[in-house]
C-alpha cells in the first residue's frame, strides 16, 4: 500500500479526511467537465490537478524535433500495421487528468476499438514529449508521475536544445531510465521493431535519410 495513506488508515479523523477528499474531487469534477465544454479544436489545452493549463506557441525548435520523430514514427506504425500514432492534438484522458501529449502511440490492442469521431483516448502504449521551458517541469513531474501510474509503458523526453533522448520504460509502476542519448541509434520497447538514428530526429538530413530506409524497407 502507498505509504502515503499508511498514516490517515491509522488516524481517528479518517472519515472525517475522506470526506473533505470527497468533496475536493467533486468540485474538481465539476472545474473538469467545464474544461471539456470550454476547450477548442484550436486551443492546445490540458486540465492538470485541477487547472487549466493553457500552452504557448513553441520554438521553431520543439517543432522540428516533434515533426522529425512524428514522422518517423507514423510512417513506420502505419507500414508494420502497428497501430496508431497521435500527434500534438490527441486528448488522452487519464483518471484526474487531461494531457495533449507531444507524440503517442497506441498499439492494435486499444487502435482497434478507435473511431473517427472519437476526441478522448486512454493511457498510450508510448509517449513521446518534447521539452520547452514551460513544460518541462510538468513533463518531468506530473506527467511522469500520472504515465506512469496508468501503464505507458515507455517514455521519451527529447530536449531539442541539448539534442538529446531520454528512454525511460515502465517497472513496477514506475519509469527507470534505460538510456540517455546523443548519437547512436534509439530502439524503442514498446514499439516492435522500431529503431532510428538519435541525430534523425534533430537534423533533417539525417531524418529523410531515416525515412528513406523505412520506406524502402
Amino acid at each position: 500500500m502507498d505509504a502515503l495513506l499508511e498514516p490517515l488508515l491509522h488516524s481517528p479523523k479518517l472519515r472525517l479526511y475522506l470526506t473533505q477528499l470527497q468533496n475536493a474531487v467533486a468540485e474538481e469534477q465539476c472545474r473538469r467537465e467545464q474544461f471539456w465544454r470550454d476547450v477548442r479544436d484550436d486551443q492546445k489545452a490540458e486540465f492538470i490537478n485541477g487547472e487549466v493549463i493553457m500552452h504557448s506557441p513553441v520554438k521553431m525548435e520543439h517543432n522540428y524535433t516533434s515533426g522529425f520523430l512524428y514522422q518517423l514514427l507514423n510512417v513506420y506504425v502505419r507500414i508494420k500495421k502497428l497501430g496508431f500514432v497521435g500527434f500534438e492534438k490527441i486528448f488522452i484522458s487519464l483518471t484526474r487528468n487531461d494531457y495533449e501529449p507531444d507524440i503517442c502511440f497506441f498499439g492494435n490492442d486499444k487502435a482497434q476499438h478507435f473511431n473517427r469521431k472519437q476526441m478522448k483516448f486512454p493511457a498510450p502504449d508510448f509517449i513521446a514529449e518534447v521539452l520547452s521551458p514551460s513544460t518541462e517541469k510538468d513533463d518531468r513531474g506530473v506527467k511522469f508521475e500520472d504515465y506512469a501510474a496508468h501503464g505507458v509503458g515507455e517514455y521519451w523526453i527529447l530536449d531539442p536544445e541539448a539534442e538529446t533522448i531520454e528512454q525511460y520504460v515502465l517497472r513496477d509502476g514506475a519509469y527507470f531510465l534505460h538510456v540517455k542519448v546523443t548519437t547512436g541509434t534509439i530502439r524503442s520497447l514498446a514499439i516492435e521493431g522500431f529503431e532510428i538514428p538519435v541525430r534523425a530526429v534533430f537534423d533533417e538530413h539525417e531524418n529523410i535519410s531515416a525515412l528513406q530506409k523505412i520506406l524502402h524497407g
